[in-house]
Order: structure tokens, then C-alpha cells, then sequence
């Protein structure tokens, strides 16, 4: 699995962490080991930019997930690999570690962990996931919940 990292965003980031938290989630979910993966940290300016550039909103935001080649994902164990073996490119999340740390706070929980939340929302965005209907929500928020504690059990191990 190819994961490329670019902080770019001004504010010191433990990327390894956020590099294994998003390759943990990939692997959990059954994507095929060729995948290539980009995951950028940017500052609020550019985020707000992105974020009215192809959402429509206002501000910034925490995370957007742009995926690339969605016709030839591997969502999970029970789809076979892209024909050829050829890798697939998953796509780009982008993520704002100030907006992360705002939320982080109020939430009660480290930046940190906020990052890794939203890099793993960010991976299954990219895997075809929404929240856009409560059923999508729930389903969604399940399987992020259930990536980000099978991480963490990991990392304590």
C-alpha cells in the first residue's frame, strides 16, 4: 500500500501516526495492497479555499476526501481486486489539524485523536461511505468507531 504524506499545513503533526491509522483502516476494510493513497495537512486559508471551491461551504472545514478511480476500488473482502492487478487509486483526504484541535477541545480529546478520526472518516469517504441519510450515518460512524478501536488496540499492545 502506497500512503504519501504532505504537511503543509504550519502545525507539527505525528504523520507516522496518521500514516498508520489510515494504512490500518485500508487494510481492515479489504483494499487491495497495490492502492495509492495521498493524504495532505493544510492550514485553515486553504482549507476554507477547498472547501468553497468544491463543497460550496463557507469557512473551513476538518477533512475533505476527493477520491480518484472509483471503479476500480476494492471496498472490502467480499469484491475481488481490480482486473490486472493494477493499482488503484484511491484518491486525496485532505486534512486541517486547526480545525481538528477546535474540535479535538470541545469534544474532550486530543488533536491526535481527532486526526486519526478524521483521516479514518476521510479513508472510508474515499471507499464510497456517506452520512448524508441516517442509515448511511449509523452505518458509517459504526465502522469508523469500530477501525479507529481495533487501532487503538493495536498501538497499546
Amino acid at each position: 500500500m502506497s500512503i504519501e504524506i504532505a504537511n503543509e499545513s504550519g502545525v507539527e503533526v505525528d504523520t507516522d501516526a496518521v500514516l498508520a491509522v489510515a494504512r490500518h483502516a485500508l487494510d481492515e476494510m479489504g483494499v487491495n495492497p497495490l492502492a495509492e493513497l495521498s493524504v495532505l495537512l493544510v492550514d485553515i486559508d486553504y482549507m476554507t479555499e477547498l472547501n468553497h471551491r468544491w463543497m460550496g461551504g463557507e469557512g473551513p472545514t476538518d477533512v475533505l476526501a476527493f477520491p480518484m478511480d472509483e471503479g476500480s476500488v476494492d471496498h472490502g473482502p467480499g469484491e475481488t481486486a481490480p482486473s490486472g492487478g493494477e493499482p488503484a487509486l484511491l484518491g486525496d483526504i485532505v486534512l486541517c489539524p486547526e480545525v481538528a484541535a477546535k474540535q479535538a477541545a470541545t469534544a474532550g480529546h486530543a488533536p491526535a485523536d481527532e486526526l486519526h478520526l478524521l483521516t479514518v472518516h476521510g479513508v472510508l469517504h474515499l471507499l464510497g461511505y456517506d452520512h448524508a441519510e441516517p442509515e448511511e450515518e449509523r452505518e458509517m460512524f459504526a465502522l469508523q468507531a469500530r477501525l479507529l478501536a481495533s487501532w487503538r488496540s493495536t498501538r497499546t499492545q
